[in-house]
């Protein structure tokens, strides 16, 4: 790639094809791969992962809000998409552009199939998820007849899925902990099909599940950080590819005196003679204030250079006594060296963090 002149995002396309056959190829030929890909695909770009996705045939795609379905209906996607977080107020919309709702407790189901009715559906796919551990959203193993008993009554919806989602699948320490949530599940799952007379998709590992729990695969499992090219653990770190990487320019190089500040506040003085680069991105692009005053740092010609004073709102200023470089010369915030996790680390926060706030003023870049 040539060198950049502004601060963009390159989004490599052959690291997410890496990292898809990988994950995949932990499975089984049978089971279904669903892509989670929420958050404008984990802060790269929904449309263009989703694509590239679509091209290698996943089957599944996911997101949290209806608005982002939406947004890859109109892109042209057609894979079936599961939307995680659905609010009744827009399932009409959730029909209009045939999208399969998540349905967690009562009032979801109980609302959803009176829109379904109302707008004269047979069969629409939902997805009905169960609480096993995380506490968060789901029905519980005592609501199977429940659901069945609604669901039947009407002919407007059939259960497509049923699911859970794991709580710490990345943390061995919690392994009996996760043991006895895929246990619960799986006694939810044959209640289920017993009562239903059919047998939907069930589902509940997440990336850190495909990889550490093999036995709890079933018929599909969902991946949305190990395609962003994060395994949750160092050893697993190296077998995937970060897709993202944040590049930025030194904009003005700075002389600073003994005795001198950089930056608001004055959060900074300096005690010797030192040389300061600025460079065009700051928290309105998601590089918080947390990162300032020495905890995070840039790479410039392969070496550190720490943040000085607090972030800015629009720039960073670094420390560059002892690098050699010069105004318009490239930065890496993170993408390989450093890695989203190792960056996002110096502020004791994670790489879903920092990836996901990346600003959409911040230019896109494809590598092909």
């Amino acid at each position: 790639m040539p060198k950049p002149q502004e601060t963009i995002l390159e989004i490599d396309l052959k690291a997410l094809k890496h990292n898809y056959e990988y994950l995949k190829s932990k499975l089984t030929p049978n089971t279904k791969f669903l892509a989670v890909i929420k958050a404008f695909a984990y802060g790269s770009d929904a449309v263009v992962i989703a694509k590239h996705l679509e091209n290698l045939n996943v089957d599944y795609f996911a997101v949290a809000y209806t608005n982002e379905g939406v947004v890859l209906r109109d892109a042209g996607i057609t894979t079936p998409i599961l939307v995680l977080h659905p609010q009744p107020v827009n399932f009409n919309l959730i029909i209009e552009r045939c999208l399969e709702p998540s349905l967690y407790n009562a009032k979801v189901l109980k609302e959803f199939i009176e829109v379904a009715q109302k707008e004269n559906q047979s069969n629409y796919p939902v997805h009905v998820k169960f609480n096993t551990g995380l506490n968060r959203l789901g029905f519980w193993e005592n609501d199977i007849d429940y659901i069945i008993s609604k669901s039947e009554a009407s002919q407007a919806v059939k259960v497509k899925s049923i699911f859970s989602h794991l709580a710490a699948s990345e943390d061995l320490d919690e392994k009996e902990f996760t043991q006895n949530q895929i246990n619960t599940f799986n006694t939810i799952k044959n209640h289920f099909i017993e009562r239903i007379g059919h047998e939907p998709i069930s589902h509940i590992c997440n990336t850190s599940g495909i990889l550490n729990y093999p036995d709890a695969h079933l018929d599909m499992v969902r991946s949305g950080i190990g395609l962003y090219g994060f395994g949750n653990s160092e050893v697993e770190d190296k077998n995937f590819k970060p897709i993202a990487t944040l590049k930025s320019v030194i904009s003005q190089i700075h002389k600073i005196g003994p005795g001198e500040t950089v930056g608001y506040n004055r959060a900074y003085k300096s005690d010797s003679l030192l040389k300061s680069a600025t460079i065009p991105i700051g928290h309105a692009d998601g590089i918080g204030r947390q990162y300032g005053n020495g905890k995070g740092y840039v790479i410039i010609h392969g070496r550190k250079a720490p943040i000085i004073g607090n972030v800015c709102m629009d720039m960073i200023m670094v420390n560059i006594t002892n690098i050699n470089c010069e105004e318009g010369d490239e930065v890496i915030v993170f993408g390989k060296n450093p890695t989203a996790t190792e960056f996002s680390a110096t502020a004791n926060t994670i790489s879903y963090e920092i990836i996901t706030a990346i600003s959409q003023r911040i230019r896109r870049v494809i590598v092909k």
